[in-house]
């Protein structure tokens, strides 16, 4: 059994559910993700940073969320733009750190350099890193460090675990004790492929805009009853 009342250093959370939960009120779909993006990252963020988390991940959108019907990728699009110009500038006012994993590279031109401007903005914050996922997938993520692994190295080097990591986007940022998948669906989609080779894992059946602190307490007093073997 984990000792009691320890602190995690990293939680990642699978945001799923955001339209699952808007069909069920009868809502346009891209009132989950608004939901989430105004009144549910925040709270959740300050409340971990209040218990002692260090780093709290988000994946707010994949690789394959391109794919969705045009109409809701450009009103997430937009959504995105308002979210990094008012609530990450919030974020960064209570001293919040935020650094993006995933290949900025795909998004408008605009919503890249403003990625890019609040990542050195909010560099040398302490309260918490908050890190979010965007445009990622787990895959893609290992094809593009091999890649610079293979451009960074020299004559016959051979590739090691930790030059491997350092390749990563993550790098810099330990693995996530837990990770949380919201709205019920069991797998990791590709999450953290790499990282999560430890990572306790938990599902619950909520959606991902029903996510308030309270919730994220519950589930850190479930994970200190698993048992961590780490394969020993």
């Amino acid at each position: 059994m984990q000792q009691k009342n320890q602190i995690l250093k990293h939680v990642a959370i699978i945001m799923d559910g955001n339209r699952r939960w808007a069909r069920a009120r009868g809502l346009p779909i891209l009132e989950g993700h608004r939901k989430v993006a105004d009144e549910i990252l925040e709270p959740l963020i300050e409340h971990a940073a209040k218990i002692g988390i260090s780093y709290m991940t988000f994946w707010a959108f994949s690789t394959e969320n391109w794919g969705r019907e045009a109409k809701e990728v450009q009103g997430i699009m937009q959504l995105f733009r308002r979210v990094i110009q008012k609530r990450w500038q919030r974020l960064h006012e209570k001293g919040v750190r935020i650094r993006v994993i995933g290949d900025i590279r795909k998004f408008p031109r605009d919503i890249a350099e403003s990625l890019e401007k609040v990542i050195e903005q909010t560099k040398n914050n302490k309260k918490i890193t908050t890190v979010f996922a965007l445009n990622y997938g787990g895959r893609d993520e290992i094809i593009r460090a091999i890649k610079t692994w293979h451009k960074d190295t020299k004559n016959d080097e051979q590739l090691t675990m930790n030059q491997f990591t350092n390749h990563l986007d993550t790098a810099g940022i330990p693995d996530p004790e837990l990770i949380i998948r919201t709205g019920g669906e069991q797998r990791l989609s590709g999450f953290l492929l790499w990282q999560s080779e430890y990572s306790e894992l938990m599902f619950p059946d909520w959606y991902m805009p029903e996510f308030e602190p309270k919730r994220l307490d519950e589930l850190l007093k479930e994970y200190e009853k698993r048992q961590r073997r780490f394969g020993k």
